[in-house]
């Protein structure tokens, strides 16, 4: 199992939120891509970049973030925020992001099975819990299908096996350091039978070990934020636990 730092970007600045909401927001760097710089030279081996902007409207950020791909060279970098169409997608790939995080459009199968086809396994399906179900446009509005259900409905689609990965996040979680959904991120990774990254709730190396103890059931990677910025983790502590050293 691999630690992606993430580098969420909002009016140029790095961010990150507590819970998904735009209105719980602490500004960790004015500069980004000094941040994003930062985590490639301390041993990432990816970086996961959010279009916050993007995430609560349209994107706004592809020019840092293609900055931030060409510092970090060559180490990849997975790109989401407000990525819901072709053009957009199109956009940060061209910029030189390795994939693309798709959210709220990922549940429209003749987008899906598009974006599929273009961008064959370059396109993370991020799958975003609350309330248990999946939350879409900015995690404000909830869906009627949980987590498992919408990996069945991909399942049937046919889209899976054309996908990089899923992305599981619980939203509710997320910038609180609880540490994450050890269960229900096992329960999606044994159901979707491709590789599975875990964000939301990091808050210690502990956390991240225990994600590591049953990576065997398709997790790839976990996703860490607020707990790098705080020093709660050291990237280095954090890597080391997931490689179960």
């Amino acid at each position: 199992m691999i630690v992606i730092p993430a580098v969420d970007v909002k009016e140029g600045r790095c961010v990150r939120l507590r819970e998904g909401r735009a209105d719980a927001e602490t500004v960790f760097s004015e500069d980004p891509v000094a941040m994003a710089t930062q985590w490639a030279a301390r041993g990432a081996e990816r970086l996961h970049v959010v279009d916050l902007d993007g995430a609560f409207g349209k994107p706004r950020q592809t020019a840092v973030i293609a900055k931030i791909i060409a510092a970090v060279a060559p180490v990849p970098v997975q790109v989401g925020g407000g990525l819901r169409d072709v053009a957009a997608i199109e956009a940060v790939l061209d910029a030189g992001a390795h994939r693309v995080v798709v959210g709220t459009r990922a549940l429209e199968p003749d987008f899906l099975d598009e974006v599929c086809r273009r961008f064959w396994r370059r396109v993370i399906v991020a799958i975003d819990l609350r309330d248990g179900k999946v939350a879409l446009k900015g995690w404000v509005e909830l869906s009627g299908l949980t987590p498992v259900e919408l990996v069945l409905a991909l399942h049937e689609q046919g889209a899976t096996p054309r996908l990089a990965a899923l992305l599981y996040t619980d939203v509710s979680r997320d910038g609180t350091g609880r540490g994450p959904n050890v269960e229900d991120t096992i329960a999606l990774a044994k159901a979707a039978g491709i590789p599975v990254l875990a964000s939301g709730g990091v808050g210690s190396v502990v956390d991240i070990a225990a994600l590591a103890a049953v990576a065997d059931a398709g997790i790839e990677g976990v996703v860490v934020g607020r707990a790098l910025y705080t020093g709660a983790v050291s990237l280095a502590d954090a890597i080391r636990a997931a490689a179960r050293v």
